[in-house]
């Protein structure tokens, strides 16, 4: 007897797969549209180019020109992509001319600068080299190093820093010969979050990645408490209790004078040892750092180097996280050939930023007090410029700056622009920021609680409803707070590594099918290797419709702009990129999606593979009615018999090229499942029947494909079931 096999939409990873009939239990690179399973749609390179670093932020605005441009952060270098070219629009943080600058060693590629003074620069940084002059002894020449970046290596002393070379010193060796002009980018920061360092916290007694460094003004004794001065503390903590490292010893310190001299000092602090240290030695700012021997704490966290990236008419607006914000006229002369340039006026610390619209304020969360003093950064403190005016922010009668501080929580997480609202949100709870104009420009409010953001970037907004991902749910708002149910929940909260990963969690809008995307690293990873989606669009208060899978984005933007959805894969195994020498930070891949069938990467084409599996269906025997005093017909137990399946009838409403269908056999709900002895079995659009020799007293369907151009959108199967037995 043919009979209809139908299955509820959505992923249902709360019950087990036997608890779970009618419903689907897992997939991969499968969405529901109209209550039916497909595949997704491909996504193809754009570029041909590989991204130094991981993509932090990606901001998408057509200029006046009407001229489109996608801006993209990596942890290293920011970028503007405009006509299948991507520009370098990182802005410069110092600039220094060198002579006698190079140094080398036969036989190793590794080349040491020496800068004339403190060059206050990390390894890991980015450095710009040009104007060079021939090296004596080397053969290393003009090509090797003119209108070259480089990543910097280490940094051995306050006044050299090493490169490494892409091949050998095969000369005699260089002394300190040369000239070279080196431009310095703004640090970002690591491409990864990581707990602090200590035992079983990842990296033991290191140093701490992204850290901020200055050299030591003059030499120190190993007693002195006093007359410890630093040659550019800007960066440092000035206030509470706080560490440097020099060589090998850790100082303790509670504050910095205005001739940038620790006060409060104490020597030899965390199991190190006091030590004579010269002028120019580099001093680390390790308040976050833990010293060999000593565990770090649990709740310790570095976070990563990410942006904010907002557009104020033609200009885009790019934030560091925790650091300075910058701007870049997009319809300047030769605009992709400038650079970004600090905001004169603005704060120098801030965690995020957007524009307000349509009242035109640049907005500033988690910023300074006092701008200007990085020391004075508040975690929960706002602060907003003057009305179409981006360099004023110090509130007069006159003008429409402010500031406010909120209440409820530690830290500001994150924020979004709403249809009506700025919706902002701190670790614990939700507020709302509204234009009302004069005298106030901005009413403030609290509208949710227990709901804080899982990590900047975890928040999107659509028809006037944001959606999130908190630490300990799903959320939305939409004039009152709602917890979404989510039938994916335990699956998605028990693999997720929001220990050291939460600052990775980002939220992709994809509108064309009504989809709000959260990527996630799970428990064991430090970078973005699963998803989880929403259907806004088929999802209902009876059922939520959810999908999980192995997508990885670090950044995801929607297709207002360029038509289809854009998003950056960050691949931290592989240090090839197209414009950094010695990079050793991973590399960033930029995609348009929803196009065509397949992955095309590199210029590769390589399937995507998209499977669906049910949970397990049984036979229920009908008995007759005859007798009954209500004359209903009644059942047998559940999976009291045995079935047998001849054979089914595939139904799809789309295809290409071939699918695989699977029947999942098992007779008790701990049996491991087992094929078909004839499957799996292959289908294309012309298959009408498949015999199949299949029996078990539970049976799930699995739909997949596994080849290039291949596509596929569920119908109804028919399978044509008899009972056969008990046993």
């Amino acid at each position: 007897m043919l009979q209809k096999i139908g299955f509820q939409p959505g992923i249902n990873k709360q019950l087990t797969p036997t608890g779970a009939e009618g419903q689907w239990v897992d997939c991969d690179n499968v969405r529901f549209r109209y209550g039916t399973p497909e595949k997704i749609g491909g996504w193809k390179q754009l570029g041909e180019s590989n991204l130094t670093g991981a993509g932090r932020g990606l901001h998408h605005f057509v200029n006046s020109l009407g001229r489109k441009y996608a801006i993209i952060g990596t942890n290293r270098i920011l970028y503007a992509y405009s006509g299948g070219v991507f520009y370098d629009i990182h802005p410069i943080k110092s600039t220094t001319t060198l002579t006698s600058a190079f140094s080398t060693t036969n036989g190793s590629p590794t080349v040491t600068i020496t800068f004339g003074s403190s060059h206050n620069i990390s390894a890991g940084d980015i450095i710009l080299l040009d104007n060079f002059s021939t090296i004596t002894n080397s053969n290393f020449s003009s090509t090797d190093f003119d209108n070259k970046k480089f990543m910097v290596t280490t940094v051995p002393t306050g006044t050299t820093l090493t490169v490494t070379m892409p091949s050998n010193e095969s000369g005699s060796g260089a002394t300190t010969s040369g000239g070279v002009r080196v431009q310095h980018y703004y640090p970002v920061g690591p491409a990864v979050q990581a707990k602090g360092f200590g035992w079983s916290l990842g990296t033991w007694g290191g140093e701490e990645v992204g850290a901020f460094t200055t050299t030591l003004s003059g030499a120190i004794n190993s007693s002195v408490t006093t007359g410890i001065t630093l040659a550019d503390p800007s960066q440092f903590p000035s206030s509470g209790t706080n560490f440097i490292l020099i060589g090998t010893e850790e100082i303790s310190y509670t504050g910095i004078n205005a001739s940038n001299e620790l006060t409060g000092v104490t020597r030899e602090v965390r199991n190190t040892t006091a030590a004579s240290h010269g002028a120019g030695d580099t001093v680390t700012s390790t308040a976050n750092y833990v010293a060999w021997g000593e565990a770090a704490s649990g709740d310790l966290v570095l976070e990563p180097g990410m942006w904010s990236l907002d557009n104020f008419g033609d200009k885009a607006i790019c934030l560091i996280h925790d650091s300075a914000v910058f701007e870049w006229n997009s319809v300047a002369a030769n605009a992709t050939e400038t650079r970004a340039t600090i905001i004169s006026g603005a704060p120098t610390a801030s965690r995020h930023m957007l524009v307000s619209t349509p009242d035109r304020h640049l907005v500033f969360f988690g910023t300074e007090t006092t701008i200007g003093t990085p020391s004075t950064q508040d975690d929960m403190f706002i602060r907003f410029s003057d009305q179409e005016d981006i360099n004023t922010y110090v509130p007069t009668a006159t003008n429409t700056a402010g500031t406010q501080r909120l209440a409820d929580g530690s830290q500001i997480m994150g924020a979004i622009r709403g249809r009506d609202a700025i919706y902002i949100w701190t670790d614990t709870a939700l507020f709302t920021q509204r234009f009302v104009g004069q005298p106030f420009t901005f009413a403030f409010a609290q509208v949710g609680t227990n709901c804080g953001l899982a990590g900047q970037n975890a928040c999107v907004e659509v028809d006037g409803a944001a959606y999130w991902m908190s630490e300990n749910g799903f959320f939305r708002y939409a004039g009152r707070l709602e917890s979404l149910p989510c039938l994916v929940e335990d699956h998605v909260y028990n693999d997720i590594n929001l220990d050291s990963g939460n600052q990775m969690v980002s939220a992709g809008l994809n509108n064309l099918f009504g989809e709000v995307i959260w990527f996630y690293p799970t428990s064991t990873s430090s970078v973005v290797n699963r998803q989880v989606t929403y259907n806004y669009f088929d999802s209902s208060a009876q059922r939520p419709v959810w999908t999980n899978g192995t997508l990885a984005r670090t950044m995801w933007r929607d297709s207002a702009v360029f038509g289809l959805p854009h998003a950056t894969e960050y691949d931290a195994d592989t240090d090839t990129s197209f414009d950094v020498v010695g990079n050793t930070d991973g590399k960033t891949i930029y995609y348009e999606h929803e196009t065509g069938t397949d992955q095309n990467k590199n210029g590769t084409i390589t399937a995507i593979t998209s499977n669906i599996s049910s949970g397990d269906f049984d036979i229920t025997q009908q008995r007759s009615a005859q007798g009954t005093q209500t004359g209903v017909a009644t059942f047998r137990g559940d999976g009291e018999f045995l079935m047998k399946i001849r054979r089914f009838i595939p139904d799809f409403i789309a295809q290409t090229g071939n699918a695989q269908v699977t029947l999942e056999l098992r007779n008790f709900p701990n049996d491991s499942q087992a094929s078909s002895s004839l499957g799996p079995f292959t289908v294309d659009s012309t298959t009408k029947k498949v015999d199949t020799r299949a029996r078990a007293r539970a049976i799930a369907l699995k739909i997949e494909n596994t080849t290039t151009s291949q596509t596929w959108k569920l119908g109804t199967f028919r399978l044509d079931i008899q009972p056969d037995g008990r046993r």
